[in-house]
């Protein structure tokens, strides 16, 4: 894996006191208190600090005496998060290194780590870390992905009315339609197309009718599950697709809708404009597969409450 961080192996020796710490020579201490990194060694059992190179100290203060987890994370104990499990085998040897990236809880920064377990000056295999700040590539890339989702979310969505638009009904739905099937659960659609919203555009004006489907998709907001695909299909059109639902609950919810429209109406610029619609109700058959197909029987059953009189509820199972 190229992680963009140098590979190091520290000889170390021994500094003439009483302390049990090791340097490196001084050669190699001088280019690792010239790098724009974090180096740092500990001792696998004790946690104690070892070495930190200048970088290490200029952030994150003296070692000496000081466990890894005080002083880089200010814990009163080992890191929940620590890698030293990662970095020898069940017999004691050293793995390959681990290379991860994660945010310092005391600086906010973030760090890609190169983790490797090394032999010290005494034999013992110890925790090497070198850790290269990564917040500004890290901040770009977070900032690139939340883009990323917004712009999806704002493709999937209807601007109007808040509701799924036609995409995301069958992206989501053809999701939902698997499920169904692999349960074995029942799953049930129902389509409406708001009653003659021509003479509303007509008589009040496209922002009225920008209104009563605004108010539509609060109605179905606040009425269907989240489990359930809401969406607005085409201009003034609607279907909802609902899971775990027999026909006869989804055409009880219809009949609900229907009631709300009729006794909800839109008031704008202080003259109420009232709205009705044309539900069509049908559901999953065994062994169906597709979403179009059972979109196509609510269809149907949408156009026989249109060509029976409008404002009613049809079922086509």
């Amino acid at each position: 894996m190229n992680s963009g961080i140098p590979s190091l192996n520290i000889p170390a020796t021994p500094i003439d006191d009483d302390r049990s710490e090791a340097t490196p020579s001084d050669g190699l201490r001088a280019v690792l208190d010239n790098l724009d990194a974090l180096v740092y060694v500990s001792d696998f059992e004790t946690y104690d600090l070892l070495y930190m190179n200048a970088y290490g100290r200029r952030v994150w203060g003296a070692i000496q005496g000081r466990k890894c987890w005080e002083v880089l994370q200010n814990n009163d104990g080992p890191c929940a998060f620590c890698t030293n499990h990662l970095l020898i085998d069940a017999e004691g040897l050293a793995r390959a290194p681990h290379v991860w990236e994660f945010q310092n809880t005391i600086d906010q920064h973030w760090y890609q780590c190169r983790d490797q377990a090394i032999p010290w000056t005494d034999g013992r295999l110890v925790r090497l870390e070198i850790a290269m700040d990564i917040t500004d590539r890290k901040e770009m890339e977070l900032a690139l992905k939340e883009a990323h989702e917004q712009a999806r979310a704002a493709a999937l969505e209807d601007h109007l009315t808040g509701l799924h638009n036609r995409r995301a009904f069958f992206e989501f739905g053809n999701q939902l339609l698997k499920q169904s099937r692999r349960h074995k659960s029942p799953l049930a659609i129902i389509m409406f197309d708001l009653d003659h919203f021509k003479h509303i555009n007509d008589n009040h004006g496209h922002e009225a009718g920008d209104e009563v489907l605004r108010q539509i998709g609060k109605i179905l907001g606040s009425k269907v599950r989240e489990s359930d695909i809401a969406a607005r299909i085409g201009g003034e059109e609607f279907a909802i697709l609902l899971s775990e639902t027999e026909t006869d609950e989804a055409q009880e919810m219809a009949d609900r809708l229907l009631n709300l429209m009729r006794e909800t109406p839109v008031c704008f610029r202080d003259a109420p404009i009232g709205s009705t619609a044309s539900f069509g109700v049908s559901s999953l058959r065994p062994g169906e597969k597709s979403l179009e197909s059972l979109l196509a029987r609510a269809d149907e059953a949408m156009y026989e409450s249109k060509s029976s009189g409008r404002n009613r509820v049809r079922v086509k199972a």
